[in-house]
């Protein structure tokens, strides 16, 4: 399995752990330490927060099956059954089916990959994730020619997920990408961040990472992907077109209609923090530009 991609952070410029699950605290001031620039060739040290409780670092995050309440996820979280887990892969491939996620791991190469994560609510942080390149999960069933879009889906069990009553979006939540961006190296399914199990309330037990598209696309706890010729409907684009495009891009000449996508406040720099200028494509320009290449990108947002 080839791997393309070069890192050019490290550990030093990853958002210390408790800060990355606990960001009530941090938004709120209350938590002391830091983040690094995350900026190619940059980095600055300070001190590093004091650790919480597993609790503590676990408590706030956003996971709308289980609340709109940013306690919601962590305080019912615990509910979702993980084990044992499937992904069907169906669609526009050779091989069919539902594959256990035991067998998939088995044949996967998991890697640390340490990427910029870009919220589309304009802050920003720099994460640890360890998992595998998307593109190998689809090798498994065999891609058709026909395809050129995956659509991805978050798994539904409302006797887990308490907030699937209110209809804050319609339930499955879905999630979609044009199959040249899935295929891509850096797009992987995440297992684990920090070296460690990724929560419930954080998407386990596998979840996608789109390093150079806002937060949101990068869907939940899948247990569904789908080789499809048409562009899949996404979840967040069917509740509020005008603000939530399909490509979702991390472009900061194209603001959110409530708010400018110009800049973003780091996590780790307390609520007063100076802002940095958002990079275009979330730092990975060099890398994935080449994919929108003639596409109008505000028009496409």
């Amino acid at each position: 399995m080839a791997h393309r991609w070069t890192n050019d952070l490290t550990r030093e410029d990853a958002t210390p752990e408790a800060l990355f699950l606990n960001r009530r605290r941090v938004l709120a001031g209350l938590a002391a330490g830091g983040i690094a620039a995350g900026l190619p060739g940059r980095g600055r040290a300070q001190d590093a927060l004091e650790p919480n409780t597993w609790e503590e670092i676990t408590s706030y995050n956003n996971y709308y099956e289980f609340g709109t309440g940013k306690e919601d996820p962590a305080r019912y979280a615990g509910q979702l059954t993980t084990e044992p887990w499937s992904v069907r892969i169906d669609g526009l491939v050779d091989r069919p089916g539902d594959y256990a996620f035991a067998d998939i791991m088995e044949r996967m190469t998991v890697e640390e990959r340490i990427y910029r994560f870009r919220c589309v609510e304009a802050w920003s942080m720099v994460v640890p994730w360890n998992g595998f390149e998307l593109a190998d999960m689809l090798d498994l069933a065999g891609v058709q020619e026909g395809a050129r879009y995956v659509a991805f889906e978050t798994v539904l069990r409302p006797e887990e997920m308490p907030g699937v009553s209110r209809p804050v979006l319609e339930w499955p939540y879905v999630e979609g990408l044009r199959l040249d961006e899935a295929r891509h190296p850096l797009t992987i399914m995440a297992t684990g961040l920090y070296g460690r199990p990724i929560p419930n309330q954080n998407g386990a037990p596998l979840r996608l990472v789109v390093p150079w598209k806002y937060g949101f696309k990068s869907i939940k706890s899948v247990v569904r992907v789908t080789l499809t010729a048409d562009e899949p409907p996404t979840s967040w684009n069917v509740a509020n077109p005008r603000e939530y495009g399909f490509y979702s891009n991390v472009n900061p000449e194209v603001d959110h209609p409530r708010w400018s996508q110009a800049s973003e406040r780091e996590i780790g720099g307390g609520l007063f923090a100076r802002r940095k200028p958002t990079l275009m494509f979330n730092g990975y320009e060099e890398e994935v530009a080449q994919l929108y290449e003639g596409m109008d990108l505000a028009e496409n947002f």
